[in-house]
């Protein structure tokens, strides 16, 4: 069978010679971004259908841990006991953020996170009002509160207040997005609108400049779809796309498990392009070690091929990774002392190899091949520190400061290629509005096109800032967002 339709040249609406179904808002994709978007535009009065490639839609915010950043005095906050203040939160995400930070979008999704929490609930999503006070890549209980990326860490607690901002739908466990979206689709469906799935988007249809339909195979014939209002693409990142990732976002390319579902091939943000699309950030993504828990790995100290210390033990997982990255060519060492051995007897959740182990530190030093005197020299630098509950080097918190002076010593691997997880997914997508209008690389709006998710370039900029929660957030609120604008798109 010949295909016709591919991302890179859009079809001329006069070559259509007939339509699979019309509508008014057309989304590609049926994960949190294309469903949120969908809830918007039905409330607002359109008629709209959904195409999913899956077999069932969900994407990669079911497989998520469902963390949604949120904060400024949410209810759930309220209730832990937690008096946090929007302007600290909206300082907190433009550090977050970093340098590629849009303004514009930061601005309002802080503004309007009381909002958006409140829409969540109206749409069945249940925040059990418990704080979970330990370090973790989630609540492993029910709690919906946690401290969810650098609140707490050095440099970002020097310039912005910590609180609690990472929101769990209720759930018991790392699976959060699973109510999530569930309550998402069951309301979206109770508005009528229609999901169509293992159909995949291949090219827009365009009218002149404008977009008015998708091009998607379904049971391998290829089918055009109307839209009169809008079609928004919000079909993933790009993660599973090898050939992207190499030529986008190399960095990435060095991680070993890629955090997605099958179809983040990037599809929507090549259909994007193909449709006059700007893009943004395409370099940048996730780039997550988890080096806890076990929460002992945040009383231990990481060090380099030198046997240097390099950052504050106590960031979010995603930072160290992020610096590791940043020299993939290096050794990286995590040591502890005896008091933490029952670790050994388990291995850590980031998958690290023990690497070596000395009844004093110079003797793991050999054992690791590092510059002798260098690991112990660190090592006598950090325990003074923590004698007097300062550490003046790399500002790691107090409560994790304990010095490691009970031999013998164990290291385990980090490095890259050695065993670690190093799990990745992209963050840069097309460029839009922070109301889903895609722009082209003049700045313009596509008319009729619009994205969100992680087919656009939205809250989450940063590998070394981000936080969990950052980018269902910003798919939630930013599909919202988009569904509302091409519903209320008027058209000749």
């Amino acid at each position: 069978m010949v295909y016709r339709a591919s991302p890179a040249t859009p079809f001329d609406l006069p070559s259509v010679d007939s339509w699979r179904a019309e509508t008014d808002v057309l989304i590609v994709g049926g994960g949190g971004a294309g469903i949120s978007a969908a809830i918007e535009a039905a409330d607002a009065g359109a008629r709209v259908l959904v195409l999913e490639a899956a077999s069932e839609p969900g994407g990669s915010t079911a497989l998520a841990g469902g963390l949604i950043y949120m904060g400024g005095g949410t209810p759930t906050q309220t209730a832990c006991g937690f008096d946090d203040d929007l302007e600290e939160m909206h300082k907190y995400l433009v550090l977050a953020a970093g340098p590629n930070a849009d303004p514009q979008k930061i601005r309002l999704y802080c503004d309007r996170t009381l909002e958006h929490y409140d829409w969540l609930t109206q749409q069945g999503v249940v925040f059990k009002p418990l704080y979970y006070p330990h370090k973790h890549t989630n609540t492993p209980n029910e709690a919906a509160l946690m401290i969810s990326g650098n609140e707490e860490a050095w440099p970002y607690n020097a310039q912005a207040k910590p609180a609690p901002r990472g929101h769990k739908p209720q759930i018991k466990g790392d699976h959060g997005g699973i109510p999530l979206m569930k309550n998402l689709l069951r309301r979206a469906k109770e508005k009528g609108v229609q999901i169509i799935s293992d159909a995949r988007a291949l090219a827009t249809i365009k009218r002149g400049a404008e977009v008015v339909g998708i091009v998607a195979r379904i049971d391998q014939q290829e089918m055009y779809f109307r839209a009169h209002r809008g079609v928004i693409l919000a079909a993933g990142g790009f993660i599973m796309n090898e050939q992207m990732v190499a030529n986008y976002a190399p960095r990435l390319a060095l991680g070993n498990y890629p955090n997605g579902n099958p179809n983040d091939t990037g599809g929507g943000i090549r259909i994007g392009i193909g449709a006059g699309g700007a893009t943004l950030n395409m370099h940048e993504g996730f780039i997550c070690t988890p080096f806890y828990p076990p929460h002992q790995f945040l009383e231990a100290i990481i060090v380099n091929e030198l046997g240097q210390r390099f950052i504050n033990e106590d960031v979010y997982h995603g930072r160290l990774g992020s610096a590791i990255l940043d020299r993939p060519e290096g050794r990286y060492y995590l040591i502890i002392d005896s008091r933490n051995f029952d670790i050994l007897e388990r291995p850590p959740m980031g998958g690290y190899p023990i690497a070596g182990t000395g009844e004093s530190i110079e003797e793991l030093e050999a054992v690791l091949s590092l510059p002798p005197g260098n690991l112990a020299s660190t090592l006598n630098i950090y325990n003074s520190g923590a004698a007097t509950g300062e550490d003046a080097s790399f500002h790691k918190a107090q409560k994790f400061l304990i010095p490691l002076n009970q031999p013998p010593y164990a290291a385990f691997d980090l490095s890259l290629g050695h065993g670690a997880i190093f799990a990745t997914m992209t963050f840069g997508g097309l460029e839009t509005l922070p109301t889903g209008e895609v722009l082209t690389i003049q700045g313009k709006a596509i008319p009729g096109l619009f994205a969100a998710g992680r087919n656009s370039a939205g809250l989450p900029s940063c590998a070394e800032g981000y936080s969990s929660g950052m980018s269902i957030g910003d798919a939630t609120f930013f599909g919202r967002l988009a569904g509302l604008s091409a519903a209320s798109r008027l058209t000749e």
